[in-house]
């Protein structure tokens, strides 16, 4: 049986779109060449200088290969600079002199997003901040892939 409604996976799609389209395009309405996803790695080698990539997604807590995805096409905008690291498989992304520059204005962005969120939590029956980090931690305990193997056991007997 298809669901009318649209299933959770859907609804986050288009929460994540609605938000990190109008991001990116108040960024780019202060003229600042700059995606959301970026942000997150720039937070990290603000606060702790250059870092493996390894060292990066472990900080932000996504996977390697996004935070690889992400610093490549952080390269080609010539935000970051790789750098060899201590063996030949690590690479440390440094800060240009470029994203040096814009640190300043991007935390007066910064702070604008964050009051447009505050705005938003006020506006809904639970803080969403509040409620995506309730579903990080249950997720970090109960992992989904387990919540739908139990869900499938259940539907197997019936």
């Amino acid at each position: 049986m298809l669901s009318a409604s649209p299933t959770l996976g859907t609804l986050l799609r288009h929460l994540i779109d609605l938000l990190d389209g109008e991001v990116e395009a108040a960024y780019a309405a202060s003229n600042l060449t700059w995606r959301p996803r970026y942000t997150p790695i720039l937070r990290v080698l603000m606060r702790d200088g250059g870092q493996s990539i390894k060292t990066i997604a472990q900080q932000i807590g996504i996977s390697h290969s996004a935070v690889s995805q992400t610093v490549t096409q952080m390269v080609k905008d010539e935000l970051v600079l790789l750098k060899p690291g201590a063996d030949a498989r690590e690479r440390i992304v440094m800060l240009t002199a470029k994203t040096e520059a814009m640190i300043p204005r991007l935390q007066r962005q910064w702070t604008a997003v964050n009051q447009a969120a505050e705005t938003l939590d006020q506006e809904l029956s639970a803080p969403l901040s509040g409620v995506v980090k309730e579903a990080i931690a249950a997720l970090t305990d109960q992992p989904f892939g387990q919540r739908i193997q139990a869900a499938a056991k259940t539907q197997s007997a019936v």
